[in-house]
């Protein structure tokens, strides 16, 4: 197994005043030519949004876009002729293909929100642009690890055009939890969302990081309340 770890306070990111964000890869005016991309993961931004601000309509295409809100709610509008209001405990999957516009803004003007944005690379490009949201509070277990994301339409979760799986794991106790590639040549990027976890006999804190590759599976004591995130990616893109 060969991993890197990214401590919380390595990643990239700005503050905008309405817009306080933190880049895991390079993105926006944040270039790290040794952070640019883990095999088809190419973006996992953490945003914090002031109430009632966001992103005015603009474009994407050929790209996987994943919005996880950890707290509050995100108005989503697009050029296909969606909108709604992605809440805490939803998953927001846009597949940009061939091109879309869209925008998002913090639904509610009183409160800040926060929100994951994974980008993942496709493995078809120029496909017919689709969107799904999807609740992910019924199929969320306490103290393990659950599915919110794969490449196929009919598990468990939203699809992607890629050979990537996401999954989240909230725990209330301390667990020794173990992950099993879908795939061995893929590769794990894996984040402690709140809390504490111990990989490899080191503690990781809130928001740290590992890159995980060249293993068939991996293993992690996790601390009382703590929430963590993996996502499995193809590495040869």
């Amino acid at each position: 197994m060969n991993y890197q770890l990214f401590k919380s306070e390595t990643r990239g990111g700005a503050n905008h005043g309405w817009l306080n964000t933190r880049h895991s890869y390079s993105f926006a005016n944040y270039y790290d030519k040794n952070r640019v991309h883990f095999g088809a993961l190419r973006v996992v931004n953490d945003d914090i949004i002031s109430g009632g601000m966001g992103f005015g309509k603009h474009p994407h295409d050929n790209m996987e876009i994943i919005t996880i809100p950890l707290s509050g709610g995100i108005s989503h509008e697009d050029s296909m002729g969606n909108g709604s209001v992605v809440e805490t405990g939803d998953i927001q999957v846009m597949s940009a293909g061939s091109g879309i516009f869209h925008s998002e803004m913090n639904a509610y003007e009183s409160q800040e929100g926060q929100f994951f944005q994974i980008w993942i690379i496709p493995n078809k490009m120029n496909v017919e642009p689709r969107y799904d949201q999807i609740s992910i509070r019924d199929i969320a277990k306490e103290n393990e690890l659950y599915q919110i994301l794969s490449p196929n339409a009919n598990d468990q979760g939203v699809w992607i055009h890629q050979d990537a799986w996401i999954f989240m794991g909230k725990y209330s106790e301390s667990k020794k939890e173990s992950y099993q590639l879908k795939n061995p040549n893929n590769g794990v990027f894996f984040m402690v969302v709140e809390g504490e976890v111990e990989f490899d006999n080191q503690k990781l804190q809130r928001r740290d990081a590992v890159e995980i590759k060249d293993t068939k599976d991996f293993s992690f004591v996790v601390s009382p309340n703590s929430h963590v995130m993996l996502i499995e990616v193809p590495m040869d893109v």
